[in-house]
């Protein structure tokens, strides 16, 4: 394996047997040790896989639940043994995988941080040393006396990563920790995101939040069915993962997309000047959605994301408004925005997700496509002033 390689992917398959028989009982249980095996099938959950991480990347894995990404990190981490092919990882690796394994119910917060340092490889003076910024981290200074099993997952979670990332690694396996936590938590993680990047730490990010992966990483991998069906730069990767849930059909001179999918139809109107861009957003959802969250972002022709809303973000422009989804209660989002953009191409995005960001319900990426000739003093433009309506049917 090259040097500047952290991790070598070559040729990976993985299967699993599923059983279709129960054992019951003690007797049944034995007896099926003579018996001839009963039915059952062989789910190949990965195929020939084969990729490269070079050091210091940022590299995202991304896929629909039951695509194989969870048991390919496993693999990486060297939890599961591949039947084919081979995996070689240079340097020291740690994987976010499943936090919190090792906590002990009983036991409390304060003595579950000592617990699983000392599983991360830590002994009992360095924990001292780093304990307060632990519990810091992790927002649960009035908690660390209290048993493990009255904590909430989210506290859990929040103490099991923080924890974690005091392991000086080379490598990092991330899968889906940003599931649980509140917005100020993922904030954190977000901002450790962005210390891991500038430090060049190796870091593999499996999530479904594809604004995640333009965020960071510098290049990415799509798993479809055990298979890898596309590979390269965020955005692409992004795109072609959008296209697995919807179709999408372009009308008129560009400037308008209707697209739809098993979720929503959603129509776009456009219009701008020299001082204000002016667009909105219908959607007609075709069911009902737990706890969703709509958002909006614009990308440069570069793939930059320069400007972006979500109705859950706390910000003045979103106060006493409230994005309710009812199955054929058509929503009205209309935006207006200060021009101050330079003469560029643009691309709006339009997304629909759960709250927690643990599912990603819709994505129609370029559902707005827009030219602005317009010569600007500003080559920073991310505190657009923003007007934003929201309507929709009782």
């Amino acid at each position: 394996m090259k040097k500047d390689i952290a991790i070598s992917v070559q040729g990976v398959s993985k299967s699993f047997v599923l059983p279709h028989e129960k054992t019951t009982s003690i007797k049944s249980g034995v007896v099926g040790l003579f018996r001839s095996k009963g039915k059952a099938t062989t789910q190949s959950v990965l195929k020939n896989i084969s990729f490269e991480v070079k050091k210091g990347e940022f590299f995202g894995i991304v896929g629909r639940n039951g695509s194989g990404k969870s048991t390919l990190l496993k693999i990486i981490s060297q939890i599961y043994v591949p039947d084919e092919g081979k995996v070689q990882v240079n340097g020291k690796l740690t994987p976010f995988i499943e936090l919190g394994v090792g906590f002990n119910p009983e036991l409390s917060g304060k003595e579950n941080v000592y617990l699983n340092g000392a599983l991360l490889g830590f002994n009992r003076d360095e924990i001292t040393a780093m304990y307060k910024d632990i519990v810091e981290f992790a927002e649960l200074e009035k908690f660390m006396d209290q048993k493990l099993k009255n904590y909430s997952s989210g506290m859990q979670v929040r103490l099991a990563f923080s924890i974690a990332i005091r392991a000086d690694s080379d490598i990092l396996v991330l899968d889906e920790v940003l599931a649980v936590g509140d917005e100020a938590f993922q904030r954190k993680c977000f901002e450790y995101f962005a210390t891991l990047k500038k430090r060049k730490k190796t870091v593999i990010l499996v999530t479904h939040a594809m604004e995640s992966v333009q965020q960071f990483c510098d290049r990415a991998i799509l798993i479809e069915k055990g298979k890898i069906i596309e590979s390269g730069l965020p955005t692409k990767v992004s795109e072609h993962y959008s296209e697995l849930f919807l179709v999408a059909n372009r009308k008129g001179d560009g400037q308008q997309i209707v697209a739809q999918n098993d979720a929503f139809e959603v129509n776009t109107d456009f219009n701008k000047n020299d001082d204000e861009i002016n667009f909105s957003i219908t959607l007609l959802p075709k069911k009902d959605f737990t706890d969703p969250v709509v958002g909006v972002y614009m990308s440069s022709n570069t793939g930059e994301i320069i400007w972006s809303w979500a109705s859950d973000y706390n910000i003045p422009v979103n106060e006493n408004k409230e994005v309710i989804i009812k199955k054929g209660k058509k929503i009205d989002l209309n935006f207006t925005l200060d021009n101050i953009l330079p003469s560029s191409s643009f691309t709006l995005t339009l997304l629909v997700r759960r709250h927690d960001k643990s599912e990603q319900y819709a994505r129609y990426p370029d559902v707005i496509k827009f030219d602005n000739y317009k010569v600007s003093p500003y080559d920073k433009y991310w505190n657009m002033n923003s007007r934003i309506d929201i309507s929709y049917e009782k």
